[in-house]
């Protein structure tokens, strides 16, 4: 039995990975995280899963889990935030504690879970502390896999696409910035999580792998495909990018935590593009098609009305 360390691992892609793993009689798992509601959710779903609450920015006693392990897997990371001290805290300063323990306990493998913004044309506190992140996990000498996923949606999407479905039942108008005509590369999160799990098996070391949805859509027609999956009648409104920037530096003035940021709208609109890689290849993951992952996500009975706290 591996024993196998998930940081960050209540949220998002940590939820998603235990869906594939957690019954798995070849891993003795353990996540750490520090958000107690969602630790409570993972413990109702997968009570064969060690949960610790602790925070990585913070000295422990948590880096004696570290003891024993095998691997590593390091999701921990913050997306968005109003100010960079947040992105400084959990994208760097967690993540070089967590290194720290790795290197004293002498794990002898590393999952490091990076982004696509790493190669964005973007420049904000997320871009910037990702890349730090990333270069930390490349300079430390252990031996390592890095994915950089693109934007993810699934079950326990508790910001980007699935905060974006319930916004769009509860009022009658949604806002579109721009035209909407904004192409994104989105990565069903299901499809990830088995590439994590392929990892944990062949354990590739000295690896970089850019993990991009395979379907290309614009953000506008990405919204209405999520409004008919979830059965809403709202209005679409395409607001000027600018209006839209301004809206959401007011919403910033009276919520300390927003679902969305200016930060997040510039890198949005910034038209990247990611090369499809061979990582379907690599791990033997097939991607579930746009239409079919959508409808996974939103009507599947299992996971689809879990919603994680903000």
């Amino acid at each position: 039995m591996s024993k196998v360390i998930i940081t960050g691992g209540a949220g998002l892609v940590g939820q998603n990975l235990l869906v594939e793993i957690a019954d798995d009689p070849a891993y003795e798992i353990t996540v750490i995280d520090k958000r107690a509601e969602a630790l409570k959710v993972m413990r109702e779903l997968f009570p064969s899963v060690t949960a610790v609450e602790a925070d990585l920015a913070e000295d422990g006693a948590w880096t004696e889990l570290f003891a024993g392990a095998e691997v590593v897997v390091q999701l921990h990371a913050q997306i968005g935030a109003p100010t960079r001290e947040p992105f400084e805290r959990n994208n760097v300063l967690a993540t070089e504690k967590v290194l720290a323990a790795i290197t004293a306990h002498q794990v002898p493998y590393l999952i490091h879970v990076s982004s696509s913004v790493v190669r964005s044309v973007a420049d904000d506190w997320y871009t910037q502390t990702k890349r730090e992140q990333e270069e930390l996990v490349l300079a430390s000498g252990i031996p390592s896999l890095v994915l950089r996923p693109t934007l993810m949606y699934g079950w326990f999407d508790r910001k980007h696409l699935g905060w974006l479905s319930r916004f769009m039942k509860r009022i009658p108008v949604f806002p579109i910035p721009g035209n909407g005509r904004f192409m994104r590369q989105p990565l069903y999160v299901r499809d990830f999580a088995r590439v994590i799990a392929s990892a944990l098996r062949i354990r590739p070391v000295g690896e970089i792998h850019d993990v991009t949805g395979v379907d290309k859509v614009d953000y506008v027609d990405l919204i209405r495909a999520i409004r008919t999956a979830v059965h809403a009648r709202t209005l679409l409104v395409f607001i000027p990018v600018k209006v839209f920037a301004f809206l959401l530096w007011v919403w910033a003035r009276f919520d300390k935590n927003p679902p969305f940021t200016d930060q997040q709208l510039n890198a949005l609109v910034a038209g990247d593009e990611f090369d499809d890689t061979d990582w379907h290849e690599r791990f033997g993951v097939t991607p579930t098609p746009l239409a079919a992952a959508v409808e996974e996500t939103f009507n599947d009975p299992r996971y689809s009305e879990i919603v994680l706290e903000f």
